[in-house]
């Protein structure tokens, strides 16, 4: 069933079933139950309290009932949300704030003092819009401008492919800033009146699966690898969904012990999350979520249309959305190739390929992979300097003579124009995303490009 908002989802499964959990909670070192029935009356006794607020942000980090039941309360109440990461430096969420306009702010009390000489008195909202940052946040990133009903229509996409029952427990351990985390981690459970698990922070990423027993969880790639790692996985824990980031095959084929089903996704901000999961044997082959349509350009840009989930837009970036949505096509910037049975395949990204002045194209995972092979460190990454390829690399590695000898197997594999012009050292970690992945564009001002 369709749901046109969190409170008609939430709604639905109360006179259904309202005795049913909705969300599970640990309090006290003991295992709390908030009912379906009990859900709907805690957002509607607290929308109450949003009542005149235009725009509020929100700061949930990991989750927390608090924080959904608020979230939920301010989407009933009709104010427009914004969803921040509280552990971003206070300059930053400062500047976010501005941004956005905000005059409430949900998150600790100490920093909820501290960030309210920054909240506008007049903020400015429309019922039912959501801001996501994207990932990567900084006072320049972009917010991304979704709504209720997007969030809600993804939410159905993603359980007509993947389905849960209600007496599932869908375990929540990513924070709810992140799009992915608010679609997969809380609302697929609603969508389909199961239980929500609301996990207890990082400290717990290993004990929470003991605690709760989940059925199905979602996670990134990285805490997947800790997780199987860790042999932390439960018995009961039959359906894990992977997104947000590459995952080696692997990682995949080790957490498909015990005979778990293992669904990789590939979804975006500005789709309200999930384009595509995967359904069958190989978790790399996704089935098209039905409100999607999607294609391929002749370039191998993966292009996406929906109705019900894209974005209005990137907020106050009228040129930068219309750069990337045109004429209702989202234009992706990943590569891609649809199967004969019309799976969708993710090979890269266009920004992973390297233009270089001669007209040659590098494909930098694969160049970045053997380069890390050759050195004994994958803190590398391989920019654009003077129409050339520059490799910038961890200071531990050696001098440049060296360097360039212990690459000089791997450069002989290309041309002239292919091959590492210029090397610069660093000692300092190089910018990631929440994922993992290399912030090109902030290591390419290293140098100079």
């Amino acid at each position: 069933m369709r749901f046109g908002s969190f409170a008609e989802m939430v709604g639905h499964y109360a006179d259904l079933a309202p005795d049913s959990a909705a969300l599970i909670y640990e309090e006290g070192g003991t295992k709390r139950v908030m009912t379906y029935g009990a859900l709907r009356e805690s957002v509607s006794a607290r929308a109450l309290d949003f009542a005149g607020k235009k725009s509020v942000a929100f700061l949930p980090g990991e989750g927390g009932v608090r924080y959904i039941v608020d979230i939920m309360a301010a989407a009933q109440a009709g104010a427009r949300i914004t969803m921040l990461d509280e552990n971003l430096p206070e300059s930053t969420l400062a500047s976010l704030l501005r941004q956005v306009g905000a005059d409430c702010v949900c998150t600790d009390p100490e920093l909820e003092e501290e960030l309210g000489v920054y909240l506008c008195p007049e903020g400015e909202g429309e019922r039912g819009e959501i801001l996501f940052f994207t990932s990567g946040t900084t006072d320049r990133s972009k917010a991304v401008l979704l709504s209720e009903s997007s969030l809600c229509a993804s939410a159905w996409n993603g359980a007509s492919l993947m389905p849960l029952k209600q007496d599932d427990v869908l375990l929540l351990q990513l924070p709810l800033n992140h799009v992915f985390g608010f679609v997969c981690g809380l609302l697929w459970a609603l969508q389909c009146g199961a239980s929500v698990a609301v996990g207890r922070g990082m400290r717990h990423y290993g004990d929470d699966y003991d605690f709760f027993r989940p059925t199905a969880v979602s996670v990134v790639p990285l805490l997947l690898g800790y997780c199987i790692k860790a042999r932390v996985l439960n018995p009961e824990l039959s359906l894990i969904l992977v997104g947000a980031g590459e995952c080696p095959p692997q990682v995949l084929r080790e957490a498909g012990g015990g005979g778990r089903r293992v669904s990789f996704g590939y979804g975006l901000t500005e789709t309200s999350s999930g384009i595509a999961l995967s359904t069958g044997s190989d978790p790399y082959a996704m089935s098209i979520c039905p409100d999607f349509r999607v294609s391929v350009a002749d370039d191998g840009e993966v292009l996406v249309e929906s109705k019900t989930t894209m974005m209005k837009g990137y907020f106050g970036r009228r040129e930068e959305t219309e750069a990337v949505l045109k004429d209702g096509v989202l234009h992706t910037g990943d590569l891609g190739q649809i199967d004969t049975e019309g799976r969708l395949h993710i090979t890269g990204r266009k920004k992973d390929i390297l233009v270089l002045s001669s007209g040659s194209k590098i494909f930098l995972p694969e160049y970045e992979a053997a380069l890390a092979k050759a050195l004994g460190t994958g803190e590398l990454c391989v920019v654009l300097s003077k129409g050339r390829p520059a490799l910038i690399v961890n200071a531990g590695v050696g001098d440049r003579s060296l360097v360039m000898q212990q690459i000089r197997p791997v450069m002989e594999n290309y041309s002239r124009s292919e091959q590492i012009s210029e090397i610069f050292f660093t000692d300092r970690p190089l910018p990631r995303t929440a994922t993992g992945k290399l912030k090109r564009y902030e290591i390419s001002r290293l140098v100079g490009e």
